[in-house]
């Protein structure tokens, strides 16, 4: 008998791309908020969402240095494990449930790349860097504090996608009422059989469920942020029409569910 969470499964139940839940994450985030046109972001937005009239195309830019693990010590194996990531988060409501949704989400780990499948995450393969601190002073470590700079960017098939700096200026302390929105995704896979093809095997609209959050450490400064236009891709579609506050801080968070909200092809 075959075994696995996820393919390949295998007889040993060892080849799977990944474990099964729990997983959990803890990472280093980089972040630039921004407007982009409201009918650009309108457009984005699947079936079953709808636009935040109250922010009027609000969105946020998103690097994170990730490491994960599941119940057995996967964070050893830094290798498979290890990973960054960069995305985008619209704001949007559903019904009246305030919310964010990700059109575009790029990453450098297989891995990764399949949980975010199965979760509806969008994701592509990308090079995904950002300025990291350290323990050790020194003028590389990029100490969290008042006047420190933090970079990021993400560049994917030979071309960058987007650039983002930080300057740090003070620590936030209730993070939660800046990042309190959950994010609506919808899992979509596709059926290749002929005639069939324009009736998907997965259609979902989810609320992605994020157990035990923590967001510590958050620092808000200035932000910048640019998406050049490049071919094969449409984040630069989003392009800033208005740069708001940039963000440093920790995150981590555990997944062990997933809330359905609409089966569509039902």
């Amino acid at each position: 008998m075959l075994k696995g969470f996820m393919v390949p499964r295998s007889p040993l139940g060892q080849a799977p791309i990944d474990p099964p839940p729990p997983w959990h994450y803890s990472g280093d985030v980089v972040a630039v908020e921004f407007w982009a046109d409201p009918v650009v972001t309108a457009s984005m937005l699947p079936e079953g969402l709808s636009a935040d009239p109250k922010t009027n195309g609000h969105a946020l830019a998103m690097f994170i240095d990730w490491q994960f693990t599941a119940s057995h010590d996967e964070y050893l194996d830094p290798a498979r494990y290890q990973y960054r990531e960069a995305f985008v988060l619209i704001d949007a409501q559903l019904g009246n449930r305030p919310v964010t949704h990700c059109p575009f989400i790029y990453v450098d780990n297989d891995a990764a790349l399949a949980r975010g499948w199965a979760q509806g995450f969008p994701k592509k393969l990308g090079s995904i860097f950002q300025t990291r601190t350290y323990v050790a002073p020194s003028p590389a470590a990029a100490t969290v504090q008042a006047g420190a700079r933090f970079a990021a960017s993400v560049s994917a098939h030979g071309q960058r996608l987007a650039e983002a700096r930080v300057t740090l200026r003070e620590p936030i302390a209730d993070p939660f009422t800046l990042f309190n929105r959950p994010t609506a995704l919808v899992r979509y896979f596709p059926r290749l059989v002929k005639g069939q093809q324009d009736k998907p095997a997965v259609n979902e609209l989810t609320v992605s469920i994020t157990d035990d959050l923590k967001l510590v450490d958050m620092w808000r400064g200035e932000g910048q942020l640019s998406f050049p236009k490049a071919s094969g891709e449409e984040l630069h579609t989003l392009g800033p029409v208005k740069i708001g506050a940039g963000f440093r801080y920790g995150l981590s968070y555990s997944v062990t569910d997933l809330e359905v909200v609409k089966d569509f092809t039902r």
